[in-house]
């Protein structure tokens, strides 16, 4: 039951990321990425990726044979903006996204252990 609860939390993490997929106005609320900029197509694709982890969550959260990849595409994803938030000095505007992130890793990190658990 933990590991379905890991997994849901994992996958809300990214859930409102992929609304952007079909809500575009997201895109600005969340990132600050005017409709015009050329950037707004890119985070709008990043969406769609965003949802193909989102999936993969929910996937992993009912099949146990879905577990390892699903740790491994969420960890690089979370991992993955960390890193750059933090290599690109913290900016404030991302800061909530981060926080959102960083407290996901608890979840997964827990799911993601047993997931590769013989």
């Amino acid at each position: 039951m933990s590991q379905l609860i890991c997994w849901l939390l994992v996958g809300l993490v990214h859930l409102v990321p992929a609304l952007a997929l079909f809500r575009p106005a997201l895109i600005t609320r969340l990132y600050g990425v005017a409709p015009e900029s050329p950037v707004f197509l890119l985070m709008h694709h990043r969406a769609a990726l965003f949802l193909a982890v989102l999936v993969a969550c929910v996937w992993a959260a009912f099949d146990p044979g879905g577990r390892k990849v699903a740790t491994l595409l969420a960890a690089i994803s979370m991992l993955g903006f960390l890193f750059l938030y933090i290599s690109y000095g913290r900016p404030a505007s991302l800061g909530t996204i981060a926080i959102v992130d960083l407290i996901g890793l608890l979840p997964l990190a827990w799911a993601g252990w047993h997931a590769f658990q013989p």
